[in-house]
């Protein structure tokens, strides 16, 4: 029972770090990607599992690198000040230990999928470790996240089909946008704190208004790449349907936080994660009706 758990708490533990929770962001999109693709090439019961290991591998590395580099910063700023690298919670030694594991799983994954996942692994293991180190020395730090997180449906893609494809480039410019667009709101809890310390984000470069208006922007375009989507696969209404739901959700998001800052958290959760998996259905049942 000991040992039981022991593991138990560890499990929590490496589950609060890498916050299991946030891949409700970006798991539907990789499955969204996984439907399309499915249009070109079968998919087996062998890759769905190794693109699932390449998912949280990468993810999870992309996660403890960045509670790795932020850990002195997340000491004094009070939102993040009970993160478990900083209460100790979770040695440094361990967080190296888990982003080693994680960072080798991603690369077997990759190798088992196919030769291109496996040649394009360390550029895309590079750039998920990189965005720890943005707000360092640019302001487009948002845009370099939303990156990382489109490579899940665009790396999705190259695991079912093996090459390249311009139609499944435009899915990943629209998550990169609507992740970049998210992020900066979410980014407004912290301007003084980003400014005080010379850290850089789009808000404390801008200002919370002028911030938001970019923020407004990105979703602007997110949506018109999700809606081009539809005649790009030649997909149907319930794709569409789904497609418009998603641009309303963006309008409900953008609303909440220009009525109240205090809204963020609720936005950025709830919303969000509303827009992941309605997209999702939406697309998945479009196709079942298709077939």
């Amino acid at each position: 029972m000991t040992a039981a758990g022991a593991l138990t708490g560890r499990l929590r533990d490496f589950a609060e770090l890498v916050k299991f929770s946030h891949t409700l962001f970006l798991f539907p999109f990789a499955l969204s990607a996984l439907v399309l693709a499915a249009q070109q090439r079968p998919v087996t019961f062998g890759l769905v599992f190794w693109v699932v290991v390449a998912l949280v591998a990468a993810r999870s590395a992309a996660m403890i690198m960045n509670r790795i580099a932020d850990r002195r910063w997340d000491a004094l700023n009070p939102r993040t000040a009970t993160r478990p690298l900083v209460t100790g919670k979770v040695s440094i030694a361990l967080a190296w230990g888990w982003l080693a594991l994680a960072s080798g799983l991603l690369v077997l994954a990759a190798y088992m999928l196919n030769p291109l996942c496996f040649k394009l692994s360390p550029v895309a293991l590079a750039w998920v470790l990189g965005y720890s180190f943005t707000k360092r020395f640019t302001w487009l730090c948002h845009l370099w996240l939303g990156a990382a997180t489109a490579l899940a449906p665009l790396g999705t893609w190259i695991a079912v089909t093996g090459a390249w494809d311009w139609r499944a480039v435009v899915l990943a410019v629209a998550v990169t946008l609507w992740v970049a667009g998210f992020d900066v709101i979410y980014a407004c809890q912290d301007i003084a704190f980003d400014q005080e310390h010379a850290l850089k984000s789009l808000p404390a470069r801008l200002g919370l208004e002028n911030a938001l208006w970019v923020s407004r922007g990105m979703h602007l375009l997110a949506g018109m790449g999700f809606l081009l989507l539809w005649p790009l696969f030649g997909l149907g209404s319930w794709y569409l349907a789904g497609a418009l739901v998603v641009c309303l959700a963006l309008v409900v998001e953008q609303i909440l936080v220009a009525i109240k800052q205090a809204n963020i958290p609720m936005a950025f959760f709830t919303v969000n994660g509303f827009i992941s998996i309605v997209y999702f259905l939406f697309l998945a049942v479009d196709r079942l009706s298709a077939s």
